[in-house]
């Protein structure tokens, strides 16, 4: 007569998962960095563009009203930017309102404002009373505020750790007047930047296009 063998029981120790999990939870926690809220909320224009906002860019926001806005991404270059910023339009800025230019979102103050600006919270700033950076004809960075940001910022690119010129990008109100756009369009060709990217909200492509059936297809049907 055969015996059998006692069967063995098996303890999953869940311990080891519980260790792996939370651990890889503190990872995702630690390593998310959360976007700024930006001083004004702008509803963009939609296309089937699908191209997303490169690294190292200079963003420009315009809000329906004309008011324009800067943000750079590239945190190493924003360290030279405001601190030349500060030394060439002496506007005695603490270390905490340089740091709160550094990891905030983007400005929309003059320079006169700009210390005003940066002491504020990122709530408070949708409610600062003179938004917006000035733009006005002269388009030399000298004198015109918004060209002065961003000639400077793309020195800054250049001379940080990424050694590249950075990229201009445009996101305007669906409901901005073209006046409001074409002055930005002069400034930027005055100091030939004739290059540059305008975000969008993604939409569905049009079925039967020609770019439904390249990139949805595989095929483009002639």
């Amino acid at each position: 007569m055969a015996h059998k063998l006692p069967r063995k029981s098996t303890n999953v120790d869940m311990t080891a998962m519980c260790d792996v999990a939370f651990l890889l939870l503190t990872f995702f926690m630690l390593a998310t960095k959360f976007k700024p809220a930006e001083p004004v909320v702008v509803r963009t224009p939609t296309s089937v563009a699908n191209v997303p906002q490169p690294d190292n860019s200079i963003l420009i926001t315009i809000d329906k009203d004309g008011k324009m806005y800067m943000d750079f991404d590239n945190k190493d270059a924003k360290v030279d930017l405001i601190n030349k910023v500060n030394t060439e339009k002496n506007l005695g800025l603490s270390e905490a309102e340089k740091q709160s230019f550094i990891t905030g979102s983007a400005i929309g103050a003059s320079f006169a404002n700009l210390k005003s600006f940066l002491a504020l919270s990122a709530d408070e700033r949708k409610k600062f009373p003179e938004l917006g950076i000035p733009c006005d004809t002269t388009f030399a960075p000298e004198t015109n505020e918004l060209a002065y940001w961003v000639y400077n910022a793309r020195m800054a690119g250049v001379n940080s750790k990424l050694a590249k010129q950075p990229l201009i990008c445009i996101k305007c109100d669906a409901g901005l007047h073209y006046p409001g756009f074409k002055n930005l369009m002069r400034v930027l060709t005055k100091n030939e930047i004739f290059q540059f990217n305008l975000l969008t909200n993604v939409e569905q492509v049009p079925e039967g296009t020609a770019l439904y059936n390249d990139r949805v297809l595989g095929t483009n049907k002639k």
